[in-house]
């Protein structure tokens, strides 16, 4: 008995600023993995889907390769993945087939979700679709990703500083500001020698 592939739909959730972060909901066969699929993280919280920025990149972690990779797809309550809880899963590309198997939430040992199936077509064509759904970001959020991505482009631009970027981002309450973080010093081989960040 052949058995019929699942079909993905990834949906960006846009809600007010005051209500919420931007975030992806993976709509699998009609039905919202993460309302529906699966109850919530540990104490019954929801789980909030990952932002577009991290999932959804250019070479973000949905894109499936023959070597298994985790994704890690929500998180729950207060963000801290071993108290509240976050749902990861291991995507794989198998011939003609994306394989999404292995979930897992450290908060939550319960989840016990079925292995789904993807023909590879349909679903790297909806991963890039959405990574180029940019509806949702606002004018500085949008000149933090570049930003990010020019700097990180050019590595040794903070060498002879002994510094890394740390990151780049904005926030939607305070839609004209950008926000840029270096670390110092740089690949911190000692994490118990001090630190210093610049913002």
């Amino acid at each position: 008995m052949t058995m019929k592939p699942d079909l993905l739909s990834l949906s960006i959730v846009c809600p007010p600023p005051d209500e919420g972060s931007v975030e992806v909901r993976p709509i699998v066969n009609g039905r919202d993995l993460l309302a529906e699929v699966v109850s919530g993280g540990a104490g019954g919280s929801r789980y909030l889907g990952v932002g577009p920025r991290e999932l959804l990149c250019q070479e973000g972690p949905l894109h499936a390769t023959a070597k298994p990779h985790e994704v890690r797809l929500a998180w729950s309550g207060c963000g801290v993945e071993e108290c509240c809880g976050a749902l990861y899963m291991t995507v794989t590309r198998n011939g003609d087939h994306v394989i999404w198997a292995g979930w897992r939430d450290l908060a939550n040992q319960d989840v016990d979700l079925p292995e789904l199936l993807f023909t590879a077509g349909q679903y790297e064509a909806e991963v890039l679709r959405a990574g180029e759904d940019r509806t949702w970001e606002w004018p500085a959020g949008a000149v933090a990703r570049l930003l990010e991505a020019g700097l990180r482009g050019c590595g040794d631009w903070l060498v002879r500083w002994d510094c890394e970027l740390e990151g780049v981002w904005s926030f939607r309450k305070e839609p004209d500001r950008i926000h840029v973080v270096l670390r110092h010093p740089r690949n911190r081989a000692d994490t118990a020698l001090p630190w210093l960040q610049f913002g």
